[in-house]
C-alpha cells in the first residue's frame, strides 16, 4: 500500500479516522491471545456488580493496537515506524463507539521524519487514549 512521501506531508495534516467498536467476541478473543484472564473483560456480572463498571472493560492494549493500525495504514508499506507510545486515560466499554485519528505535528525534511499526535476519542469527544508516533517516510 502506498502512503505519503516526506515531500507531501505538512504539519497540521490529518490522518484518516477509523470508527471502532469492540464487541464481546472481539474482547474475549483479544484477551485470550494475551492470556489476560481478568474477569472485568469477560464476566459481565463480576465487572458490573463487584467492580462497579457499567459494562465489560475493553483491554487497554487493544486501544493501543488500534492507534498503531491508524499509523500503519496512513504511512504505507515503504515507510518505517520509528517510535510509538500511548497511554490509556479513561476506561472504554464493550459496544462503546470510538474514533481513532491524529495529525502531523512536525516534519523533519532533512531526516525524513514525521511526528504524529494520535488519539482515540469516545462519543463525548473525550480523548480516552492519547499517543504519539514518529515515522520515517520515503523521499519520493
Amino acid at each position: 500500500m502506498a502512503g505519503p512521501s516526506i515531500a507531501t506531508v505538512q504539519a497540521g495534516d490529518s490522518l484518516p479516522t477509523r470508527e471502532l467498536v469492540c464487541d464481546t467476541v472481539q474482547l474475549f478473543l483479544y484477551n485470550a491471545v494475551l492470556w489476560n484472564a481478568h474477569r472485568i473483560h469477560f464476566d459481565a456480572p463480576y465487572a458490573t456488580e463487584v467492580e462497579g463498571y457499567p459494562g465489560l472493560v475493553v483491554a487497554g492494549p487493544l486501544i493501543g493496537d488500534w492507534l498503531t493500525q491508524c499509523v500503519l495504514e496512513w504511512m504505507g508499506d515503504d515507510a518505517e515506524l520509528v517510535s510509538f507510545e500511548f497511554s490509556n486515560r479513561w476506561a472504554v466499554y464493550v459496544d462503546e463507539p470510538l474514533v481513532s485519528g491524529g495529525k502531523v505535528l512536525s516534519v523533519d525534511m532533512e531526516n525524513g521524519l514525521v511526528t504524529l499526535d494520535l488519539h482515540v476519542v469516545n462519543a463525548e469527544d473525550r480523548v480516552v487514549a492519547p499517543g504519539r508516533a514518529v515515522v520515517r517516510l520515503p523521499v519520493g
